[in-house]
């Protein structure tokens, strides 16, 4: 039996809640999705610090009946399914930064380093990339995309965080990457920017390569995304994204890592893993092709979920 009520709890960013999503997607089960917004001081405090997650994100977003499993994901999103965990079934997804027996479920990738008899460990971050969503965009956008070259290279951008830089120099080199590859091996480009890409890098991108052929998606329309990853014969992601290069290797298509200026040692950890893994190589500014297969743990982590619960 599935439980009779799901939420999904997470700030709103579309990284967090589609991971959960992923979650409970693949494990079959409908979720309403409640979106956690601190109010004032709660905010500037971590979430762990937070006495009663209730007062700090509002007692609406967590107005009854309760649901019987909540599955949170992110820190914040870990203090209120600890608070809850006494009536209902409590899972989060991403290390909570908290005592691990505070849940009766945690999802984690291999890079968090956390293992536990609650501990679930997936070899990429969870997403909502499944082979029943892919065969759909490829037909939707097989199309719209007939009149760009072959190979089809489908490139993936993100933006400057707290570990990474894609400022508009950054932005330069790359684009002249992607153009040189244009012209020296003959492959039709598709490019899209995300939340996070500054509009100078999008511009830059834009200028550079669509006088060559390729498609940069402008934010407006239809967002090509899945039917990128459907269609692509190889993807080139930039690395200051797990959830990115996670949706990419979940393809059947070769990924290579567009590297950017920055550190940080669980992303690096995450990458190197998947190198060893043999399913993605660091980008050269050249076209690689070889035998991939998708390398996706999110159906894996909903069964074992399911399991634990007798669902």
């Amino acid at each position: 039996m599935n439980p009779s009520t799901t939420w999904i709890v997470a700030e709103p960013y579309a990284g967090l809640q589609a991971q959960a999503l992923g979650l409970t997607e693949a494990a079959g089960l409908a979720a309403e999705v409640r979106s956690l917004a601190p109010r004032g001081v709660w905010k500037h405090i971590p979430a762990r610090w937070w006495p009663h997650p209730a007062w700090a994100i509002g007692a609406d977003t967590l107005r009854p009946p309760l649901p019987e499993l909540v599955v949170g994901c992110g820190g914040k999103a870990a203090a209120v399914v600890a608070a809850l965990r006494h009536r209902v079934r409590a899972v989060v997804v991403q290390h909570p930064r908290m005592d691990i027996r505070k849940f009766d479920l945690i999802v984690v990738n291999r890079h968090d380093e956390l293992t536990g008899p609650n501990v679930v460990v997936t070899r990429t971050a969870l997403h909502r990339v499944r082979p029943a969503k892919l065969a759909e965009a490829a037909e939707l956008w097989r199309a719209r995309f007939a009149h760009l070259p072959r190979p089809l290279v489908a490139v993936l951008i993100g933006g400057s965080n707290g570990r990474f830089r894609l400022d508009a120099p950054v932005g330069q080199a790359l684009a002249g990457q992607l153009a040189a590859m244009m012209q020296a091996d003959r492959v039709g480009l598709i490019v899209t920017p995300s939340r996070r890409t500054d509009p100078a890098v999008t511009r830059i991108l834009r200028d550079t390569l669509a006088p060559l052929g390729a498609e940069v998606w402008d934010g407006t329309g239809d967002n090509p995304y899945f039917g990128m990853l459907a269609l692509a014969d190889a993807i080139v992601v930039t690395t200051d994204s797990v959830s990115m290069v996670s949706e990419a290797v979940a393809t059947s298509a070769p990924v290579l890592l567009a590297r950017l200026p920055g550190r940080s040692r669980r992303i690096g950890l995450f990458l190197q893993g998947l190198i060893d893994d043999q399913r993605v190589r660091p980008y050269q500014g050249r076209l690689e092709l070889w035998p991939a297969a998708p390398l996706d743990d999110t159906q894996a982590a909903a069964d074992d979920m399911r399991r634990r619960f007798g669902y």
